[in-house]
């Protein structure tokens, strides 16, 4: 058996252990995303559906960094694209990429890109101002400048009106960003190999 000076390990066998846990990360994100859809959601006529996964989108990017926070959310849609009933209520297939909840899951994509940037940024230390901003300006702002036009187009409905039916989503998106920032801020303390890249 071949030993290695110091006790270290070679450096592949470490960088495959790091592609394999960044892998193992961003599959639990993906079915995370997945199990928050179970509850369902709350339909509003003609309007894109109350869910609680925009939460899991907000702690894939808050945890996971910008580059496998989106990896997560690429993988979780090309699930659902395959078929699988991924989404609240039990929906999947490409028929929901053409529906008015199209721009909002593409979002997530760049959503959680940008909650990992905004709580990586600096230090690289997550902070609870940093984890509640991430969380409003990807999980929030961004999901609605992209979700809120696609709306619209595939609606009918005029941007100011699609707007102002969105702001129903307000409190309860800003509840999952207060929730998201906690679960962050207690996970860096318990467990903060999940952060490391």
């Amino acid at each position: 058996m071949n030993s290695v000076p110091g006790g270290t390990r070679p450096a592949a066998t470490v960088q495959s252990t790091s592609v394999a846990h960044s892998i193992a990360y961003i599959a639990v994100f993906a079915a995370l995303v997945a199990v928050l859809g179970l509850p369902g959601n709350i339909p509003l006529p003609g309007l894109v559906p109350i869910t609680a996964q925009t939460l899991g989108v907000m702690l894939a990017g808050a945890v996971l960094g910008a580059r496998r926070g989106a990896l997560s959310m690429i993988l979780f849609l090309a699930l659902v694209a395959m078929g699988l009933p991924l989404l609240s209520g039990g929906r999947g297939g490409l028929g929901v990429f053409v529906g008015p909840s199209a721009g909002y899951m593409i979002a997530w994509v760049v959503g959680a890109a940008v909650v990992g940037l905004v709580v990586r940024s600096g230090s690289g230390r997550p902070t609870r101002l940093k984890a509640f901003a991430g969380c409003v300006l990807g999980g929030m702002i961004t999901l609605y400048v992209i979700g809120i036009p696609v709306q619209a187009a595939v609606t009918g409905m005029s941007l100011g009106q699609t707007f102002t039916a969105s702001l129903l989503f307000l409190p309860g998106d800003l509840i999952k960003a207060v929730i998201a920032s906690i679960v962050t801020m207690g996970l860096w303390k318990a467990y903060p190999r999940a952060f490391h890249q």
